[in-house]
Parts: C-alpha cells; sequence; structure tokens
C-alpha cells in the first residue's frame, strides 16, 4: 500500500465497520440486529432526526428559564406579615447573601443557578449543530467530552431548589417567621428538567459520524 492511499484511509468507525452500538450498556452488535441480547434494548443506528427533540426539549428549558429568574425563589413572611414580607429572586438572593459577607454561598448559588444553565444552553446548542458534520478526530473528542461534562453537571443544577426545599421545611415558625417556595422555583425545576432531557435525547454516536478521510497529522 503506498503513502498516499495509507493516508486516504476513512477513520474506523462501529458505522462504517457495519455495526451498531447499543445506547443502554455500551455492547457493540453488527447492523442487522435489532435487540440487545445483553441487556434488552433497542439497537437504533444514530439518525439525526433525534435532534428535533434535543431542541424541542432545549426550547421548552429556556422558555422555563426566563420566569425562573424574574420571579421571586423564595418568599418570607416575620410574624404574620406584621414585620413585613419579603421575596428574593436567584439574582436578588445572590446580591443579599453578598451584602451579608457570605460570598461563598452566594458564589455557588451563582454559579449553580445561573452560569450553569446558561452554559449547558449553550454547550448542548453548538452539540445539535455540529452533530453529524465533519471533524477531525482530535475535535471530535472534544465534543465528546463537552457531552459528559454537560451530563455530570446537570445533576448539580438543582442546587437552588435544593436550598429553597430545605428552608421552607426547616423554617416554619408558625407567626413567627416561615418560609415558602416562590413561583420561580417551579419553572427553574422544570427548565432543569427540560435541559437534562435535552441532553438525554442527545446520540453521542452522532459526533462520529462525521469524521472525515484520515489525515496526515490525525496519524501523528
Amino acid at each position: 500500500m503506498t503513502e498516499a492511499r495509507k493516508h486516504s484511509d476513512p477513520v474506523m468507525t462501529a458505522h462504517r465497520a457495519g455495526l451498531v452500538g447499543c445506547r443502554g450498556c455500551g455492547r457493540v452488535w453488527p447492523e442487522s440486529e435489532t435487540i440487545c441480547a445483553r441487556c434488552g434494548g433497542a439497537l437504533v443506528p444514530p439518525d439525526r432526526r433525534c435532534l428535533n427533540a434535543v431542541w424541542a426539549w432545549l426550547a421548552a428549558g429556556i422558555i422555563f428559564y426566563i420566569p425562573a429568574n424574574l420571579f421571586p425563589m423564595l418568599k418570607t413572611s416575620t410574624f404574620g406579615g406584621l414585620r413585613g414580607n419579603s421575596e428574593s429572586t436567584i439574582l436578588g438572593g445572590v446580591v443579599e447573601l453578598m451584602h451579608y459577607g457570605n460570598y461563598g454561598i452566594a458564589a455557588v448559588i451563582f454559579v449553580a443557578s445561573v452560569m450553569v444553565p446558561m452554559g449547558k444552553f449553550i454547550a448542548i446548542s453548538w452539540l445539535a449543530l455540529v452533530a453529524g458534520r465533519p471533524a477531525t478526530v482530535k475535535a471530535a473528542h472534544k465534543r465528546l467530552v463537552l457531552y459528559e461534562v454537560v451530563e455530570f453537571i446537570g445533576r448539580w443544577s438543582m442546587i437552588d431548589v435544593f436550598v429553597v426545599a430545605i428552608l421552607s421545611a426547616l423554617v416554619q415558625l408558625g407567626f413567627v417567621a416561615s418560609i415558602h417556595p416562590g413561583p420561580a422555583a417551579v419553572s427553574f425545576a422544570l427548565s432543569v428538567a427540560f435541559t437534562m432531557l435535552s441532553a438525554q435525547s442527545f446520540d453521542p454516536r452522532l459526533i462520529w459520524r462525521g469524521l472525515p478521510l484520515r489525515s496526515r497529522k490525525d496519524q501523528e
């Protein structure tokens, strides 16, 4: 085989080898198989039509994220409202925590409730746009790492809702003081859930479908 022919060989992927991977357990089977004999899951080849579900869930997550930031996340009542009632949005709560010197907690809330959701929206949108498009092996690995990061941080996005739930359960002193979740808590929880469904709907196998012919740089 000549050197030129060697550099033009296609990158071997499961699809080019006539194989299909199970999304449940990861076992690889011939394309003629329809059921995974290991876990019983359906064997479905990667298809860009799954991106329709990705965009739909992502749009729903963005829509619910807007009221999650506009409406109050937490409602506090002191002495039955005689000492006043207070409402805090996500950013309002961060500012208030910084005002009282709780910079560490404020940073955690800001990162988990603002930066992480925004980052997930951008990351999932970019992955859906480039899915199945030409990429080098190095670029494909970077896309896969980004997808795994989005999957990993998804479980930490509910920290704001957890804080509200814990405070609502602990601070119930009747007439003296009480804390109740605001409408933003439901919107934020739905936004996180829809974003996680969007990430779950994305088929990471599409990342490898766009690998072009192997270049000299890829083989070094």
